[in-house]
């Protein structure tokens, strides 16, 4: 009777043993099985990431589209530049055929006043007169010059120099004190915007 019963459990046993071997096989096979899934998947992946290699003619075709489009640009710009450069010359050739018409525009009213002052000179008697109309006429030109930039050069009792003024003669025997300076003027000079356009002809003390 004890032998059949412990014959049952060595059964039992033996069969739970094979279960168990069955689920490890089982659980080995499934495990394989999904590295392998994923290393496919992975390899896949790393396949689909890799750039296709182009072929030559497709890389000789790149770079002809690429040169037709640099050839395109550069026709662009040199056509942009040959038009900014005939409306630069053409402003150039307005400006000096141009460019006195404000400042002759501005004289005209100087001319007007010389016009007048010849016409009363012809029945005026006194010169005291005559002197003081040509004197507001001349003021009122410099005036008109000195709104387009002009200005007189001072020099009289200035230092003597080169940059603003001409010697023309050298005076001796004067004051210490007055050594090198201007001591006159014989014609005056004028600087136009900060450039001295005609130096001061100026006699100097030596």
């Amino acid at each position: 009777m004890s032998e059949n019963i412990n014959e049952e459990i060595k059964d039992v046993n033996e069969g739970a043993q094979a279960t168990d071997n069955a689920e490890d096989t089982n659980n080995t096979e499934a495990t394989e099985a999904t590295e392998t899934a994923e290393a496919t998947e992975d390899g896949a992946e790393a396949a689909a990431e890799e750039p296709k290699e182009l072929t030559v003619e497709e890389k000789l075709a790149q770079a002809e589209a690429q040169i037709e489009e640099l050839k395109k640009q550069a026709l662009y710009k040199q056509a942009e530049f040959d038009n900014f450069r005939k409306r630069v010359m053409k402003e150039k050739a307005e400006l000096v055929l141009n460019g006195g018409t404000r400042v002759i525009t501005n004289l005209l009213p100087f001319i007007d006043d010389l016009e007048r002052a010849d016409k009363n000179m012809e029945s005026l008697e006194d010169v005291a007169a005559v002197k003081e109309g040509v004197t507001l006429i001349i003021d009122k030109f410099l005036k008109i010059l000195a709104k387009e930039g002009l200005q007189k050069i001072d020099a009289v009792g200035k230092d003597f120099d080169t940059d603003f003024h001409e010697a023309i003669a050298m005076v001796p025997g004067l004051p210490e004190d007055q050594k090198n300076k201007v001591i006159d003027c014989v014609e005056c000079g004028y600087t136009l915007n900060g450039n001295v356009i005609r130096h001061s002809k100026v006699a100097v003390a030596q």
